[in-house]
This record gives structure tokens, C-alpha cells and sequence, in this order.
């Protein structure tokens, strides 16, 4: 009895000042339980009068329409903001339109707006809804880019028209306001623009696609446009003509539109913590909160995140700005339009946790700290300027020591396709820890380079990716730091004579240990340009494999990879990569690399669940001496578990079994609507498997034909075929005939080279030309 009176006490002694907001609430009240306020912001101006004091401020269940978005700051450190009942309080950036509906023609609803207002998106019982767009969306899981249903015909075309022809563009009166949406050609995430005006009878003048620090022209076949009037022609579309203050929608079957719930968004930012590195924002806590109705943002990302493929834009739904021990747990975030949190500049020890994150238009969690913080940032590939190599940041504006444990982030980007769940940029430390993500358009983690490392990726289950995109895995990384160029042997000549500055941005090593992935259009896991000093170690990789592009002090152990195998793509000169006591399925895919043995890798001790002669395809160049092959006994394959069994031959080389029952989300609320992978089909095969890709010759000069996943090696469209100089005959020649090896020809006499060319009989012909790709550049070189 005497501690329960105990425990009664302290419970409600624990905090000076609790005040309770209550949709039923008033802002003439004084706050407590008994006299709510009625909004967040009268509820943040009393807690301010108790500076100093501990205070929490308790929602209620119902919706909490901001006016602007609530800034925290140093004043308000220590406070606790949380729901009284969690995942019932919904903080909303956007406003309840009361509108009275007219049916019209072709089951169109209007109805007039009597206030002045810009409507970027529309809810309509708490589902957003979709501008007038086309080609029109589906709503079937599972469809093409863009939720677009496509189908090629035999002669190849499209079933679906194009968004921006002629004959459709005639069709629009005003399309001024309108957007249109593409994908880089390369598939290398997505670009948009704003329609300003219509020029002639059939053809607009736009503004936009910077959303890519790669840019390309638009995709000739994957875009479409949206806010176009004469496009409203689906159940679940809508267009404002904010001239007449008419809003028009084609209801979703089974809605009345009598009492339909209907909101429109207005605040980018529902919520900022802002402080600064002397002053910080410290100690706030937020729990329990379901934030929603945040704007889309894609016409604002235009900074260029260093020399990765990304553009940012610096903001979303939740802001943390020069924040210290900050925490956030089980809240939700629910359609949001922009990135869901971002983490911007200085930032120390701020963690989430518990958080579902889900059907947001850009990225999940962001963690990028400023430009200012690097030595020698550069922002494209053709900067090779190299003034400052001085180890390590240049001021403390990046997030360091922040952790995201036990979160659900699924189907991010459903607007911007360059985009991830967890994006990592100039920031150090961070921890991902037990998360599941899944059903994205691009990787499910990505780092978009070296600066500044230490970063802890581990017991995560990340799949069904790269689901709109191309060229990329599950996880990806790039390490495009002040050293790269896009020119491996100049970069592999420069890391002889300087032998640490693989290091000079990295604070410490990435570590990726004991994550399930699998990624059905890409790799599981990949290392493209320039990773450098990672550890990946006890990983189930289930259906893409691991790709290690030119980098150094990569260190592979105890990983099993299912049904594929490791891809070597242009390696560094004594890189002093590590890949050994892992099980793989196939031989190594090696592409621009050749006499392993001579290079300064340890790669060796692995187990080959394959033929003798597909392991002995690695022997040969050197690796692979002690390796064993053989059936690994995995104890139960088709339920997941790829342990294997104690008669393995495989711990005989030093496997060793890790758990396969522990990966992704782990409290019951979050694990009870996670999904998990589709378990590949697994055979083990005794007979040999592998296919050495088609070899040709002209002039001397050996060619190998190289197409799909392989072609990452040259940083170009996935979709053509090209023959890769592997050899120019003579022992020594440097160039012959303009050629050089490594060079990727993509042409003949100006015929681009496609599946259905005979390459054998081009090259037989008078060649006059070739296309080639060298360091990603196109060159042409006349014979």
C-alpha cells in the first residue's frame, strides 16, 4: 500500500507544469485537465511562462490544425510534448474545408471555396486524393512507375500515350500551373517540372528538373503530368481553379459526398526544433503523436547533396535544427507530402524510435549535415579540384551520434523517386537498428558519401526496392570524396602515393552486420563509386548479391548470399579489400577487373554452393585457394533459415551461423503490421552454371559483350548493350585505333548496340566510327 501511495506521488509530482489541449478545449482556459486549451500553440505559450520548470503538454485524441508551423526553441528545452492516448492526437498542417457539393457531368462533384487558399493536396476521409493526372493511376500494388499500368505491344510501342504529345497538349486550354513528372533516362531517380504556359496550339514552356545532381532530359517514355483541368477523368482525382474558387473532384466509389471529411494542406513544416550549436535546442521529447497534412516540397529540392546523384531539399514534416538529446517515439507519420523528419546541420544524439512511417512523398528520415562542415566539398563530377587535405570536418554543422531503433518506414516516395527511408549525408555515427523497410521506389538506406562515417546499419530488414528506378541496391552507398574522379586508374595511381585518403573524410569505418535484404532490380547491397571502409558482416542477402565498385578497405565476412554471388566492378590497385568466409552461390561477376591475384585483396576461405568448375573460375585468377564448394546444407531455405547444418563443410573454413529470426521491427504494435520478404527458391545445383558472356574480335582489339547489371560498371542506361575493350592485343600498347581498355562501345557507325544487332557482322563491316564511353564520358573516334 505504502508504494503505490509512492508511486501515485511521484507520478504526479514528476512534471511542474502539465498542460492539457483538448479539441473540445479553450484557448481563454488555463490548461489543466479540467479546462483544456484548445490548440498547440496557446499550449506552448503558457508552458514558456514556466521556463525552467518540467513541463509537459498532453493532447488529447482529435485533430490539431496549425495555423503556423510550431517552432521550439532553447526556451522550451526539457519539454515533454505527448498524446494521451497514442497514435489518437493528429497534429495537421493542413485545414477542414466545409463545402457545399453539386454533382455534375460525367460524375464530377464542385463545389465553391469561400477564402482565399492554394491547395497542393486534397483529403477526403483522411485519404489523399490525387491531382488530375495523366496517364490516369492505379491503385493495384505491384504496378509500373509512376502507379502507371504499362504494356508494350509486339511492334514495341507503348500502349499508353505519351503525356506531353502534341495531340494531347491540344487538348489542354490553361495548363499553366500544371506539373510534369519524368524519370532521369538513365533511370536514375526522377525530375519535375512547373508548366508556366501554353506556346501555340500543342506544346508548353516549363521550368524545373534540377531534382538531380546527375541531370539528364527526361524520359521519353516515363512521365506524366498532373493539375491539368481536362485530365480529371478518374475516381479519386480533383482540380482547383483557383480563378473561380471551384474545386472539382470525382469521388472514390461508395463516398458520400454529403459528409465527407475534407481537407486541404498548407504548412511544409508542421513542426521545428531550432536551436544552435552554442544555444541548442536539448531534452525534448515527443511521443505518441500522428503528424499529417505536410506539403510536397519537390519544386524546392534544387542543393546538391556533394557529388552524389541527390538534390535536398533542407526541411519536412518535423525539423531538427541545432538539437541535443532530443527524442522522439511512437509517433506516425501518415501521407505526408516532403521528407517525414529531417535532421539538418548541427545535431548531437537526437533518436526515434517506435515510429511508422508510411505513404510519405519524399524520404524518411534524413540525416544531412551542412556543406560548410566539409574540406574541399565538390559538387560534380567534373570537379577535380583538390586545394585542402586536411583529415576530417572542417566545423561541427552535421548530425552526429543520432540513432533510428524499431521503426516501420514503408512506401516513401511517392512523389520524388530519389528518395530513401534513411538518407545519411555529411552526418557521423548514426545507428539504424532493428527496422523494417520496404516497398520504395530507390534504396531502402542510402549514404551518399564518405563524410563522415562511423555509421552502424544493423538487424534491419530492408526489400522490395528499387521498385520505380534502376542501377541501385537495398542499401547503396557512394564515396564520390574530395579524392574520387570518375577516372579509376588516375584515382588508383593517387591512393599509391597517398596511402590514407580513402580516410581523410571518414571518422570511422560503416559498419553493416546482420541485415536481411533483398532487392529483385538491383543488388542487396551496393557499393558504388568510390566506397570506401566499410565492415559487412553477418548479412542474409537474398536475391541481388553484394556489389563492390572501386573503393578501399572493404572487409566481407560471414555473409551468406543467396542464389548470387559477389559483383567486382573496377578495383583499385592494392585496395586492401577482404572477402573471405562467406557462402556464395555462383562465381564471382567481375567486370574492368582482371588478375585478381596481383592486386592486394584477400579473397579466400570462401564456401561455393556451385560447381567445382564454377569455383575454379575464381582460382584461376588467383583467389579462392583454400575455398571449398560443395551442397552448404542450409537447415530449412524455403522458411528463411540459412544456417547451416553441423555437417556443413562450410565451418569448416570458419562460418559461422548467426540468427535468422531477428530482423527488423520488434515491438508488438510495429511487428504486427510489418511485412517480411518473399523467400527466394533455393536449389542447390552440382552441375555447372555459369555463362561467359559473348567475346568478339576486331582488329586484334578483344570485346566482350556486356548488358544489364553489369553495365553499372560504366555508369550508364541499364537497358542498352555495349562491348567492353578488354584486351588490345599487343602487350603494352596503351591505344589502338583510339581505343583503350576499359572503354565501353556503345556504337558502330552511329547504330546504337541493342539486343537484336548482329555484332559480329557490324564489326565485319567497314567500321568508320565508333561511341564510346570512357570515365562515363561519350566520346566519338572516327577510323
Amino acid at each position: 500500500m505504502w508504494l503505490c501511495i509512492a508511486v501515485s506521488l511521484f507520478a504526479q509530482s514528476a512534471f511542474a507544469v502539465v498542460i492539457h489541449v483538448s479539441t473540445d478545449g479553450s484557448d481563454l482556459n488555463d490548461g489543466d485537465k479540467v479546462h483544456p486549451v484548445a490548440t498547440l500553440e496557446r499550449a506552448l505559450e503558457i508552458s514558456r511562462q514556466h521556463a525552467g520548470e518540467k513541463r509537459e503538454i498532453i493532447l488529447g485524441d482529435g485533430v490539431y490544425y496549425l495555423r503556423h508551423t510550431l517552432v521550439l526553441t532553447p526556451e522550451d528545452n526539457g519539454l515533454v510534448v505527448r498524446a494521451e492516448n497514442a497514435g489518437w492526437a493528429v497534429v495537421s498542417g493542413g485545414q477542414r474545408l466545409r463545402l457545399k457539393w453539386k454533382r455534375g457531368a460525367r460524375g464530377v462533384w464542385s463545389a465553391r471555396v469561400n477564402q482565399a487558399i492554394d491547395i497542393d493536396q486534397l483529403f477526403i476521409n483522411g485519404k489523399r486524393q490525387r491531382m488530375a493526372r495523366y496517364p490516369n493511376a492505379s491503385n493495384d500494388r505491384g504496378c509500373d512507375i509512376f502507379d502507371v499500368w504499362r504494356m508494350r505491344g509486339k511492334d514495341g510501342a507503348d500502349d499508353v500515350e505519351d503525356a506531353l504529345s502534341p495531340r494531347r497538349v491540344a487538348t489542354w486550354k490553361n495548363p499553366a500551373g500544371g506539373y510534369v513528372h519524368a524519370m532521369h533516362r538513365y533511370m536514375w531517380g526522377d525530375m519535375h517540372w512547373l508548366i508556366t504556359e501554353k506556346v501555340g496550339a500543342d506544346s508548353v514552356t516549363l521550368v524545373g528538373g534540377w531534382q538531380n545532381n546527375r541531370p539528364s532530359p527526361m524520359h521519353p517514355r516515363y512521365r506524366f503530368v498532373e493539375n491539368i483541368a481536362e485530365e480529371l477523368d478518374a475516381p479519386g482525382e480533383w482540380f482547383y481553379d483557383g480563378r473561380k474558387h471551384t474545386l472539382y473532384y470525382y469521388p472514390e466509389e461508395g463516398t458520400e459526398m454529403s459528409d465527407a471529411r475534407v481537407e486541404a494542406v498548407r504548412l511544409k513544416h508542421l513542426v521545428e526544433l531550432r536551436g544552435t550549436e552554442d544555444k541548442p535546442v536539448r531534452g525534448i521529447d515527443i511521443r505518441g503523436l500522428v503528424f499529417r497534412h505536410a506539403a510536397r516540397t519537390f519544386m524546392d529540392n534544387k542543393e546538391p547533396l556533394l557529388r552524389s546523384d541527390w538534390t535536398v531539399y533542407r526541411g519536412g514534416a518535423v525539423v531538427y535544427c541545432g538539437a541535443e538529446d532530443c527524442t522522439m517515439s511512437d509517433c506516425e507519420f501518415d501521407q505526408v507530402g516532403g521528407n517525414t523528419v529531417f535532421v539538418g546541420g548541427y545535431n548531437r544524439r537526437v533518436s526515434f524510435s517506435g515510429c511508422y512511417i508510411h505513404d510519405s512523398g519524399a524520404s524518411g528520415i534524413v540525416f544531412v549535415g551542412d556543406t560548410t562542415a566539409v574540406r574541399n566539398p565538390r559538387y560534380s563530377h567534373q570537379d577535380m579540384t583538390l586545394t585542402d587535405t586536411v583529415i576530417g570536418p572542417r566545423s561541427n554543422d552535421y548530425p552526429a551520434q543520432c540513432s533510428v531503433y524499431d521503426c516501420l518506414i514503408t512506401r516513401t516516395g511517392r512523389d520524388e523517386k530519389q528518395t530513401s527511408p534513411i538518407q545519411i549525408s555529411m552526418s557521423y555515427g548514426i545507428h539504424v537498428d532493428h527496422c523494417s523497410i520496404y516497398e520504395v521506389p530507390r534504396a531502402g538506406i542510402n549514404i551518399s558519401e564518405g563524410t563522415f562515417g562511423g555509421h552502424v546499419i544493423e538487424n534491419c530488414d530492408v526489400f522490395d526496392t528499387v521498385l520505380e528506378t534502376g542501377d541501385h541496391g537495398s542499401f547503396n552507398s557512394w564515396g564520390r570524396d574530395r579524392y574520387w574522379e570518375s577516372d579509376v586508374r588516375r584515382t588508383s595511381g593517387f591512393l599509391l602515393s597517398h596511402h590514407d585518403a580513402e580516410r581523410w573524410d571518414m571518422m570511422g569505418p560503416n559498419v553493416l552486420h546482420h541485415n536481411r535484404m533483398r532487392c529483385d532490380h538491383g543488388w542487396d547491397i551496393d557499393l558504388d563509386d568510390g566506397s570506401s571502409n566499410y565492415i559487412i558482416t553477418d548479412n542474409l542477402l537474398l536475391n541481388g548479391g553484394l556489389k563492390l565498385r572501386e573503393g578501399k578497405n572493404r572487409i566481407v565476412t560471414n555473409n551468406v548470399i543467396v542464389n548470387n554471388s559477389l559483383h567486382v566492378h573496377v578495383w583499385y590497385a592494392k585496395s586492401g579489400d577482404v572477402f573471405t568466409r562467406n557462402i556464395v552461390c555462383q562465381p564471382y561477376q567481375k567486370i574492368g577487373v582482371e588478375e585478381l591475384d596481383r592486386l592486394g585483396w584477400q579473397m579466400d576461405a570462401n564456401f561455393f554452393a556451385c560447381s567445382e568448375n564454377d569455383m575454379r573460375q575464381n582460382e584461376q585468377k588467383g583467389c579462392d585457394t583454400h575455398s571449398l564448394c560443395g551442397n552448404p546444407l542450409f537447415v530449412d531455405p524455403a522458411q528463411g533459415d540459412y544456417r547451416v547444418q553441423a555437417a556443413s563443410d562450410a565451418l569448416r573454413l570458419g562460418f559461422s551461423n548467426f540468427r535468422m529470426d531477428d530482423f527488423g521491427v520488434v515491438s508488438p504494435r510495429l511487428k504486427a503490421m510489418a511485412r517480411v520478404p518473399e523467400m527466394p527458391i533455393y536449389e542447390y545445383v552440382a552441375a555447372a552454371t555459369s555463362e561467359e558472356r559473348p567475346t568478339y574480335r576486331w582488329n586484334d582489339i578483344v570485346l566482350d559483350r556486356v548488358e544489364g547489371d553489369a553495365l553499372s560498371a560504366y555508369g550508364v542506361d541499364l537497358s542498352i548493350v555495349g562491348l567492353a575493350v578488354v584486351s588490345l592485343g599487343d602487350d603494352g600498347i596503351e591505344e589502338k585505333c583510339g581505343l583503350r581498355k576499359r572503354d565501353l562501345i556503345i556504337a558502330v557507325n552511329g547504330t546504337p548496340l541493342g539486343r537484336k544487332i548482329d555484332v559480329a557482322r557490324l564489326l565485319r563491316s567497314k567500321v568508320e566510327s565508333f561511341t564510346v564511353l570512357r570515365n562515363q564520358a561519350k566520346i566519338e573516334i572516327k577510323q
